[in-house]
């Protein structure tokens, strides 16, 4: 196993990586989709108890790629970079993990509203904190749903400055989280 060195990201955070944008992308196809599903589809049920399960293991993975971030020194930046670059890159890293974060909560807080705990598969149940603001489920709804949106079009962002870096700049960028 690699690990992160100065020059690209070992085989950890590739993994953290790419197994975290497959999910993401995954959860929200699937809870765009189930949003609409009605009362009578054999899928109204499934649907959202495998998405609350997926989501918990996610925010645990989450967790544990930002204390992997926290430990682990990432590759220096391309010489070729410029501060603007630099900065943009930071605060894009920055808006992806905190709006990724505020969308798991708030699952979580929609999800245990009503004081259930969420069952996760069949190998664990996360505690419910119950209603801790009014109208909850509701509140929490619509931070989910827009903070969700808002991280897609930051992640079509990062697609579009990855491949910016790797078909017109022609640098590293993109080569040191593949190769």
């Amino acid at each position: 196993m690699v690990l992160d060195n100065e020059t690209k990201f070992g085989t950890v955070s590739k993994v953290f990586h790419w197994l975290s944008a497959i999910v993401i992308l995954g959860l929200f196809a699937v809870g765009f989709w189930m949003v609409d599903l009605n009362y009578y589809s054999e899928w109204y049920r499934t649907a959202p108890y495998w998405h609350k399960s997926i989501g918990i293991l996610l925010l645990g993975f989450t967790l544990a790629r930002l204390l992997w971030k926290f430990i682990t020194p990432s590759p220096k930046t391309l010489t070729t970079h410029t501060k603007l670059t630099q900065l943009a890159t930071k605060l894009g890293h920055l808006a992806l993990y905190s709006i990724l974060l505020v969308i798991l909560i708030s699952g979580y807080l929609i999800s245990t509203a009503d004081g259930r705990a969420i069952e996760v598969f069949t190998w664990f149940e996360v505690m419910s904190l119950g209603e801790l603001i009014a109208n909850q489920e509701d509140v929490a709804g619509s931070i989910h749903k827009y903070t969700a949106y808002s991280l897609m079009a930051i992640v079509l962002i990062h697609i579009l400055a990855a491949l910016k870096h790797h078909f017109i700049d022609k640098d590293a960028t993109l080569r040191r989280m593949i190769k």
